[in-house]
């Protein structure tokens, strides 16, 4: 498996980076985790506009989704090849909805579906392409799922938005690379269920024992390095922040 870190920025893009955004790799397919605020732009750079397989929604927040519009009028108004065929979009309870209604004032937008094949997530365990797929919903004011992806022998797990959740560490139990938000900062904002600061990643990825921790959905206003050194204050494995661009081979 490749990880691409398309975008890592939490709640709206910085000067440097897009909201949050993950290409994984694994025998030729491409599967996207969210595609949030400028993403689209930055995913062109590691993949062609319309070489993706499927996409993973987390959850229906902006800062995780809102690129899948621009996205929709990418592949409805394709000029070369016709229309492309319905890409696989696997996302909560009333996704198709959601993204129809944020573009309902254009007249294609009831066509949505004509260029995504919509999937409702709940938690289990299924297949996308050659990932084996654990997905539990976490800790959030909407809907919100984590997941974990499993291939050649080999584990990601991906947090999307939580705050302190049992079924996160379940997901992560030993995995080889732990994609984990860290939005808040220790002692500074304390909202239960919301997102966790770099302590509580830190923490997680101890209990769970997974091997590699990289912290992303970091806020602009955030400082990341308190959040890097309060997960090491606690997490005795390898962690790093999460950049634009950076791979990881798992």
């Amino acid at each position: 498996m490749k990880l691409t870190v398309v975008g890592c920025s939490g709640s709206f893009p910085s000067a440097e980076s897009a909201c949050s955004s993950y290409l994984v790799e694994a025998d030729g397919f491409r599967l996207l985790l969210d595609m949030g605020n400028g993403a689209l732009g930055e995913l062109q750079r590691y993949c062609g506009l319309y070489d993706l397989d499927a996409i993973f929604l987390s959850h229906l927040h902006a800062d995780h989704c809102i690129d899948m519009l621009a996205y929709f009028v990418a592949r409805f108004y394709r000029h070369e090849g016709g229309r492309c065929a319905p890409l696989p979009v696997y996302g909560p309870e009333g996704t198709e909805h959601r993204l129809t209604t944020a573009y309902a004032d254009t007249p294609t937008a009831s066509s949505m579906s004509e260029v995504f094949d919509f999937r409702t997530v709940k938690p289990g365990t299924f297949d996308i392409g050659p990932f084996a797929v654990h997905t539990e919903r976490v800790a959030h004011p909407v809907e919100a799922y984590a997941i974990r992806l499993e291939h050649g022998g080999r584990s990601l797990t991906y947090s999307g938005d939580t705050g302190v959740s049992d079924a996160l560490e379940d997901l992560a139990r030993e995995a080889d690379l732990f994609l984990c938000e860290a939005a808040f900062t220790d002692g500074k904002e304390d909202i239960p269920d919301l997102h966790l600061n770099g302590r509580e990643a830190g923490e997680a990825a101890a209990r769970a024992r997974a091997r590699h921790l990289v912290l992303t959905h970091i806020p602009p206003w955030t400082d990341p390095h308190i959040n890097l050194t309060d997960a090491r204050a606690v997490y005795t494995g390898p962690v790093e922040l999460a950049a634009p661009g950076a791979t990881y081979e798992i």
